[in-house]
């Protein structure tokens, strides 16, 4: 489909090194204090400019395991990009641009080939592959564990699958990086939700000897809306997803739900409010509305991202929350009411609209925990962890990180703090088997 190919175009070669020649080589580089997972920027952008592309990824694969997906999709502008000296001029290195062609180029060229340890230090079993247990596995395998994912869904991937539209994060680029996955002699077992069909004391009795839970935070907040249970009202999630099956074939033109000419209200304005806002536009909406209860300067949406959308046609109602769904046949709705606060004035108006799509966050579902004894939890569901070992649940060998743990907002965030667990789970695991071999 033409309206979602990707929007940010690569760079050539000859573009690359100009762009990577730029760079000022900071003695302290700010750009990599604002990297979440501290990736050294200026080491492999210094054999960009010289054009040892292979080497440029040599040092990047050893701090990330998704360089095309974070190239793309990562808040550059309020970390490594956002920290760059230059950016006080107005013109900071574009960084981002600069990874995904390293990743891109790489992978067309089959330039790495990394050395693959013998898996001997243990077996680790990784539930979820989204960003967090790909980076664990990842790691992991680099560092001579064993691993295998569980995955419920057909295909790898999780969020940066079926979360990400296609314009921002094509699949092909997540399948590759999957497969690098692959070669590191990660196994994937898909179509097996843990919880459902194995448990955590099933995988156990596998012999693993440490269990990590990337589950991200599938059960979606509800608001208090009079009509909220309406069928015109998805989540945005949910409709994302749907699109994405779509556009594999997966499901039919109807099961996305967003028709040609029909209005769609948002509520919330993150990024994921944003994916869904501009998706409905490239599936034909004809009004696409985001509404959300504050101001443009408290939004948790990325600038660029937000200006992208205006761009194509998206509205904003700030300081505005809707109070009343009126629910229409089957699907649709008639229209919703909205309340907006201005300088202390309140006023109320009634917007036809055919559907209302949630973009307010999301809870982790319980379907692990409920069948798993000595997981604790607080009180919104969210896994309780350790600091030491780091990422350890209240579950001896059974660690959680990522939107489960209820810590990172990003893709990188996520990558973030499953680099601290992987350290967590080599320290437990070298500890066991170093007792094992002393008693």
């Amino acid at each position: 489909m033409e309206s979602f190919k990707e929007v940010s175009e690569n760079y050539t070669l000859a573009e690359a090194v100009h762009e990577a020649q730029r760079c000022l080589h900071c003695k302290v580089p700010a750009c990599k204090k604002g990297c979440p997972i501290s990736n050294d920027i200026p080491d492999w952008i210094g054999e960009v400019a010289k054009g040892n592309f292979g080497n440029a990824m040599r040092i990047i694969n050893n701090r990330s395991n998704l360089p095309a997906v974070c190239g793309r999709v990562c808040a550059h502008e309020r970390q490594c990009e956002g920290n760059c000296v230059l950016g006080k001029k107005g013109q900071p290195v574009n960084i981002g641009k600069l990874e995904r062609f390293v990743a891109d180029f790489d992978c067309d060229a089959g330039l790495s080939h990394e050395a693959i340890p013998e898996k001997t230090r243990g077996r680790i079993a990784v539930i979820g592959s989204g960003p967090a247990g790909l980076t664990i596995a990842g790691d992991l395998s680099r560092q001579g564990f064993a691993v295998e994912i569980f995955e419920m869904g057909s295909e790898a991937g999780g969020v940066l699958k079926y979360g990400i539209p296609e314009y921002r994060l094509p699949k092909e680029v997540v399948s590759r990086e999957i497969r690098k996955i692959e070669q590191l002699g990660v196994t994937f077992h898909l179509n097996t939700a843990i919880g459902l069909d194995l448990t955590i004391d099933d995988l156990f009795a596998q012999n693993f000897d440490a269990i990590f839970m990337g589950t991200g935070a599938g059960k979606p907040k509800r608001l208090a809306i009079p009509g909220i249970n309406h069928l015109g009202v998805r989540q945005a999630i949910w409709f994302l997803r749907r699109v994405s099956l779509y556009q594999s074939g997966s499901v039919s033109r109807d099961e996305v739900v967003v028709s040609e000419g029909d209005t769609i209200v948002v509520i919330g304005c993150g990024n994921t409010g944003m994916d869904a806002a501009r998706t409905a536009l490239r599936m034909g909406a004809a009004e696409v509305y985001v509404i959300y209860h504050r101001d443009i300067d408290h939004m948790s949406a990325l600038r660029a991202e937000y200006d992208d959308a205006v761009k194509e046609g998206v509205k904003f109602l700030w300081n505005s929350s809707v109070t009343n769904i009126e629910g229409g046949e089957g699907n649709r709705l008639k229209s919703i009411t909205i309340e907006t606060k201005d300088d202390g004035a309140v006023s109320e108006t009634t917007m036809k609209v055919d559907r209302l799509m949630l973009a307010i966050g999301s809870v982790p579902a319980s379907r692990i925990v409920s069948t798993t004894e000595g997981i604790e939890v607080d009180e919104k569901g969210y896994v309780l962890t350790r600091e030491m070992p780091y990422g350890m649940t209240t579950r001896r060998g059974v660690f959680a990180g990522g939107d489960v743990t209820n810590r990172p907002a990003t893709v990188v965030h996520a990558m973030q703090d499953a680099k601290k667990v992987v350290e967590g789970i080599a320290r437990y695991v070298d500890a066991v088997k170093l007792m094992e071999s002393i008693e």
